[in-house]
């Protein structure tokens, strides 16, 4: 090999390992680069929507209700329409379409307007999606040449949820793990091969959350009738709280609470648990209320305080903010609506149910407003997504807006 060419080959090794990493910003997977909704990101300019939003760009993804992922420039989304789903790539920055994977999936509007729920996860120059019926896809992040897909619903055995499928992958080391089934499924992530799967009753509809306790690695999750935590490596259960919704629907991620707690909520009535993990099989309860009533999305938990959507599917639910320690209401802004949340740089941003974007201070002393702006039209139950200094935004119809923040 000639020096040049070596020379040359190691410049083009150096820029393909350059676009396999995630910059600082990046949201590239559900609830973000933590995976607890949380960004780092600074720098960003609430004050950009005091005179009108900025929409940098705007595009239509089809029906449904997932989220985006955003990783080395790309933003990643799905939706239905003419019964396939459709998992869309665009340039984050333009909206430019990059590339697109349809396949057949049934809109499924049973109670809802349908179409699609989960987000898909990158991975390196991997991403990942699985549709509300088990269609469970690897591909090329970059090109969306497929690299493996299977049916894990059919391969599996395991039931449909009321709803389908709602969570979204979760890759941890070589292991990419699903909610589906009574504790979980997990595949290898290069492969699609099986490495463990669970007994085949209703998964919940949230999402897989790694967390390490005691030396080894867990996942928490929700099934149809609780919360529970299983060995990542073996999907051994090592506890569960019964924790009954109303329609199977445990939807709202938990959130890890600090050392050997946890906190769950769920809506249809049921309220909130600050639960303490003591080695059994079952936890103990430190407090359960009706203060915060998460139906569909998952609150954030900054400085000892939960900020979440209180109330079901509507234009009623408030965004309340709640002490973590004993689930002491601190204060509630009415009439926001089903919608969602992140926060970054100690502020709130909340999509409302009508397509209203708003920012808050993170602060328990009281709601204090520092933005708002109408984006977009229609049901917006989809939380909004902060990435390099765009806000992402979705509505049901599958209208999906960037806006400007810089």
């Amino acid at each position: 090999m000639t020096a040049t060419a070596s020379t040359r080959r190691a410049v083009f090794a150096a820029l393909a390992a350059l676009s396999l990493t995630v910059h600082a910003d990046d949201w590239p997977h559900w609830r973000g680069p933590h995976r607890n909704g949380i960004s780092d990101e600074k720098g960003w300019n609430p004050a950009a929507l005091a005179s009108g939003p900025k929409i940098a760009w705007k595009a239509s993804v089809g029906m449904g209700f997932s989220s985006v992922s955003v990783a080395n420039g790309r933003l990643y989304t799905l939706g239905n329409a003419d019964e396939k789903d459709t998992v869309t790539c665009l340039d984050a920055k333009t909206g430019k379409e990059i590339w697109k994977h349809s396949y057949p999936a049934e809109l499924g509007d049973k109670f809802f307007e349908g179409g699609t729920t989960g987000t898909p996860t990158v991975d390196s120059d991997k991403v990942y999606t699985l549709s509300r019926w088990g269609d469970l896809f690897c591909f090329e992040a970059a090109t969306g040449k497929v690299v493996w897909n299977r049916n894990v619903a059919k391969d599996t055995g395991a039931e449909l949820p009321g709803w389908g499928f709602g969570g979204s992958p979760t890759v941890h080391e070589n292991i990419l793990l699903l909610n589906v089934g009574d504790t979980g499924l997990a595949l290898d992530k290069a492969t699609g091969k099986t490495l463990w799967q669970s007994a085949p009753s209703p998964a919940g509809y949230t999402t897989p959350l790694p967390i390490q306790a005691d030396g080894k690695w867990l996942a928490l999750l929700g099934s149809a009738k609780g919360y529970l935590a299983v060995d990542l490596q073996t999907g051994k259960e090592q506890w569960r709280m019964k924790w009954l919704t109303e329609y199977g629907v445990n939807a709202a991620d938990p959130i890890p609470a600090g050392p050997g707690q946890v906190f769950i909520s769920s809506g249809y009535g049921k309220g909130a648990a600050l639960l303490k993990l003591t080695g059994q099989p079952e936890p103990e309860v430190v407090w359960k209320s009706g203060v915060l009533k998460t139906q569909l999305n998952t609150a954030v938990l900054i400085d000892g305080y939960l900020y979440g959507l209180n109330g079901d599917a509507g234009d009623t639910a408030q965004l309340k903010c709640v002490e973590l320690a004993t689930g002491t209401e601190k204060w509630a802004q009415p009439r926001i609506g089903t919608g969602g949340l992140v926060a970054a740089d100690g502020k709130l941003i909340v999509t409302g149910s009508k397509g209203d974007l708003y920012v808050f201070a993170a602060t328990p002393e009281a709601p204090k407003i520092l933005a708002q702006a109408k984006v977009l039209d229609g049901k917006c139950w989809t939380a909004p997504v902060l990435a390099n200094g765009f806000i992402y935004c979705r509505s049901s119809k599958g209208d999906l807006v960037a806006v400007d923040v810089h």
